[in-house]
């Protein structure tokens, strides 16, 4: 469903920042060119650019200095593809993620502490 540069573009965007992890409603943030050409269009990176083209994800500018990617109902079905590999998407990282998707994880419990 996703290639390894799009699986890595994912877990770098959805990682946890400053402290505050990304919410999937708010889309990707994405830069945008100050001078050229291409002034207040946003960069797009080839992995991206590819999920665009399958109709993954689709692109609005909120302005010329703040653009946004965002899940379509395919996108989010090949996120979800993505989590339920606990490799790709660490449900422990990326518990945030797992959580919005629908797919939280219940914590383990220590050994020996049953659940009260």
């Amino acid at each position: 469903m996703l290639t390894a540069a799009e699986r890595d573009l994912l877990r770098r965007k959805l990682c946890v920042r400053f402290g505050s992890p990304p919410r999937l409603v708010d889309g990707l943030h994405l830069r945008v060119w100050r001078t050229g050409p291409l002034a207040g269009q946003p960069k797009v990176p080839a992995a991206l650019h590819g999920m665009v083209e399958r109709g993954l994800m689709t692109i609005t500018a909120g302005s010329t200095r703040m653009a946004r990617a965002h899940f379509t109902e395919a996108g989010l079905t090949a996120l979800r593809w993505l989590a339920a590999r606990r490799r790709d998407l660490d449900p422990a990282q990326f518990a945030h993620v797992h959580q919005e998707l629908g797919l939280a994880v219940a914590p383990a419990e220590p050994p020996g502490h049953p659940g009260v």
